[in-house]
């Protein structure tokens, strides 16, 4: 296989991976095409390998932008804004775990909460359904957490804590 073929295959892998993981395709091959660069990439670049729209190429850009894993990279000599993905694996790895949390994770300990407060709280309904929107806290409440630990951490403190855990 070449380079070309294998970073082919790459991207467009990677953008059918996402989809398993709830993340938009386009936005994943975007990802995938940049962090795969060896140099900052123009959004009509980005257009042209991926065979996608102006419209489509920009408002996936922004979005990895507002990720914090991709930024602007100016070009001397060139007008035209140019885009380079964060390539530190751990780095990735921590915002885009912040980002779930902040999108994922905090909304859902905030909905558990409001489901929480219920004005009938003394009948057995209410005891029961209260102990099962605990539970759920509970467990979204230790998966926070383990997402802050992650995110907090230097790369060797994760993979030791990990290693022990399979040990």
């Amino acid at each position: 296989m070449t380079l070309s073929e294998a970073k082919e295959k790459y991207i467009q892998t990677w953008g059918t991976f996402a989809t398993n993981w709830g993340i938009n395709r386009t936005m994943a091959q975007v990802h995938a095409l940049l962090i795969a660069s060896e140099r900052p990439l123009s959004t009509d670049e980005v257009m042209q390998q991926l065979e996608i729209s102006r419209g489509n190429a920009n408002m996936n850009i922004r979005a990895l932008m507002d990720w914090g894993i991709v930024r602007k990279e100016f070009v001397k000599g060139d007008r035209k804004e140019y885009f380079i993905a964060e390539k530190d694996v751990w780095y990735l790895f921590k915002q885009i775990t912040k980002e779930r949390r902040k999108r994922e994770i905090e909304p859902v300990i905030s909905f558990l909460e409001e489901l929480k407060d219920i004005e009938d709280k003394d009948t057995e309904g209410a005891k029961e359904f209260i102990k099962l929107m605990n539970d759920f806290s509970s467990v979204t409440g230790k998966i926070n957490n383990i997402m802050d630990l992650a995110i907090k951490s230097d790369d060797h403190w994760l993979v030791g804590k990990i290693t022990n855990l399979l040990k």
